[in-house]
């Protein structure tokens, strides 16, 4: 392949359905529209790259009514760019080119043009859940609805063997949901089951501080996201007096000025969704910043297709993650892409033995 080139850019829009009413606090999910980009040379073009450009409504900073518009017109500059088609070089020119206000954009261009650099192969980076099929530990996500729905999905995951669960928590009565914590801590010790909640922002300034006690006298883990993103001086107060671990989620959007944030709240934990705040070079950069500060992380999908869940879990495996990430989100939709990733025992893994379905 020649050291630079001149990418052409094609791109596909699928409507992903939900399997199920996905609820959050925000609302109930049932649809996401995803953008599938191919990039590939004219010389050539039986070898092509896909990226993935899936904004998340009401939440990514490029959800807006003329995305499709705004991404054909990117992908037509970046068609007018010689290339240099080496990894950093890659990274660099997009971060220059691609408005930090376009993360999901980004992070599909980066993800096209790596897996067309590494010959098609739907291999993005140098990663061991890829070339040696190495797994990566996942939490099972417990999405919101009625009692006996998230019973239902409580008990599934435990039959399938997850020995961490998340609840998505905020949205029916929080006596309720303790009680399913309850449920979970009284057949499972912290030993053998950890527990995480993600309250997406639901709890006011008001009652927070009792609510995560009554959450750590379970024995949860820790809780994304408690108060809405956007009050730094009060998330900074709550993690000082916090008795469980907060990991800050939505906060971390459209963020810049990553270190200053880190310094002012200080938050036990970052919850890092490349969509969302920039792709690869920008995540690369918030989990340095955060090991500079003792400060946990994992990485959590933004209900990507697989062509972008499989970019994120290589992303993952580069820095062999032990803790549980939250990258179980493969099996949400009836119309997914067909691939070989494989979600078994509380683990996602790459099956070699399994091929890609060709989006177009």
């Amino acid at each position: 392949m020649p050291d630079s080139a001149f990418i052409r850019f094609e791109y596909i829009k699928r409507t992903l359905r939900f399997r199920f009413d996905a609820g959050t606090s925000r609302g109930v999910l049932r649809s996401k529209d995803v953008f599938w980009i191919k990039a590939f040379r004219s010389e050539s073009p039986e070898i092509y790259g896909w990226g993935e450009a899936a904004p998340l409504v009401k939440l990514s900073p490029d959800d807006r009514p003329d995305f499709e518009k705004v991404l054909a017109k990117v992908l037509k500059q970046m068609e007018t760019i010689s290339l240099d088609m080496e990894e950093s070089s890659i990274l660099e020119i997009l971060r220059e080119v691609i408005p930090f206000e376009l993360p999901s954009i980004r992070f599909a261009l980066e993800t096209a043009l790596l897996d067309l650099k590494n010959g098609g192969k739907k291999k993005i980076l140098e990663n061991p859940f890829f070339d040696r099929n190495e797994p990566i530990p996942i939490n099972g996500l417990i999405w919101m609805g009625k009692w006996q729905f998230m019973l239902e999905q409580i008990d599934q995951k435990i039959e399938e063997g997850f020995d961490c669960i998340k609840l998505k928590i905020g949205a029916i009565d929080f006596d309720q949901e303790l009680e399913l914590l309850r449920y979970i801590r009284d057949r499972f010790s912290p030993d053998q089951m950890t527990l995480r909640v993600d309250a997406n922002g639901a709890f006011s300034k008001e009652d927070a501080l009792l609510k995560l006690s009554k959450l750590a006298d379970i024995g949860v883990h820790s809780i994304e996201q408690p108060i809405p993103a956007g009050n730094a001086e009060v998330m900074r107060k709550l993690c000082e007096a916090t008795p469980l671990p907060i990991a800050l989620d939505e906060e971390l959007i459209g963020v810049k000025a990553k270190a200053e944030l880190l310094d002012l709240i200080k938050p036990q934990y970052i919850i890092l969704k490349p969509t969302l705040v920039g792709g690869i070079v920008e995540t690369r950069e918030w989990i340095q910043l955060a090991g500079e500060r003792a400060i946990g992380w994992w990485m959590t999908s933004a209900l990507e297709s697989n062509i972008g869940l499989n970019a994120i879990a290589q992303l993952t495996s580069t820095y062999n993650p032990t803790i549980p990430q939250g990258l179980g989100t493969g099996k949400l939709y009836h119309n997914n892409l067909e691939s070989p990733l494989e979600i078994k025992s509380g683990l996602i893994r790459y099956s070699a033995e399994k091929t890609w379905e060709d989006p177009s």
